[in-house]
């Protein structure tokens, strides 16, 4: 079973790619970047737009009936490593314990030249 989860809380795809894709087990979330859905505006500063992901991806899991507790694995991009402090207290002030495993990388550029980009990967 592969069915797609889309919603209008969250930024639509800027390419050939879904919101996410449940499984039936899991849901796969894209990568989020920090466009408020509501006025398509970017927050600026990494604190602001960390939680504009994470704010993002809890739409997404809406979408599919779950929440961020039923996250398992979640990568994070970031366009500068220096910013790794202020994204992580961020993401751990809304990501519930026991925590997700997660990979975070800096990467040379994300689109629209955010600062910060988060995938999930959450379990039913």
């Amino acid at each position: 079973m592969k069915k797609v989860i889309a919603t209008t809380a969250a930024p639509g795809a800027i390419g050939p790619y879904s919101q996410a894709i449940d499984t039936g087990t899991f849901v796969f979330a894209s990568g989020q970047i920090p466009i408020n859905p509501a006025d398509g505006k970017i927050a600026e500063g990494i604190k602001a737009q960390t939680l504009q992901c994470i704010a993002n991806v809890t739409a997404i899991l809406n979408e599919a009936g779950l929440g961020l507790e039923n996250v398992v694995k979640t990568t994070v991009y970031l366009h500068d490593m220096n910013d790794f402090a202020a994204m992580n207290e961020v993401y751990g002030e809304h990501f519930p314990a026991p925590f997700p495993a997660r990979s975070a990388v800096a990467v040379r550029e994300l689109p629209k030249k955010v600062l910060v980009e988060i995938e999930v990967i959450a379990a039913r």
